[in-house]
């Protein structure tokens, strides 16, 4: 597990909407709000920790985004993000403005 958390907080990456893009249209994009570790969530996922994850949806931790905040996104392209690719999905996190 730990070479996992290594390997994934190698690939945490700072990414703008813009390039975020072809990934929200094949629905690929999941939402982590700021009170969880992007690194964390990845291991799960990657690990295969239903659990967690399942708690994390239960709690709206970690969401697809809704259609507000993919127009909102839309419209200001050059918006960051923390990203954190985990095949299939790309986890992203909002970086405050």
């Amino acid at each position: 597990m730990q070479d996992l958390r290594a390997e994934l907080t190698e690939m945490l990456d700072e990414s703008e909407w813009e390039w975020l893009i072809p990934h929200a249209r094949r629905e690929a994009i999941v939402v982590v709000t700021g009170n969880l570790d992007l690194v964390d969530v990845g291991v799960a996922i990657a690990g295969d920790n239903v659990a967690s994850v399942q708690h994390w949806i239960s709690e709206s931790l970690i969401y697809k985004p809704s259609q507000e905040q993919l127009t909102d996104w839309n419209s200001n392209q050059q918006k960051r993000f923390n990203t954190l690719i985990v095949q299939p999905y790309v986890l992203i996190q909002e970086l405050a403005a």
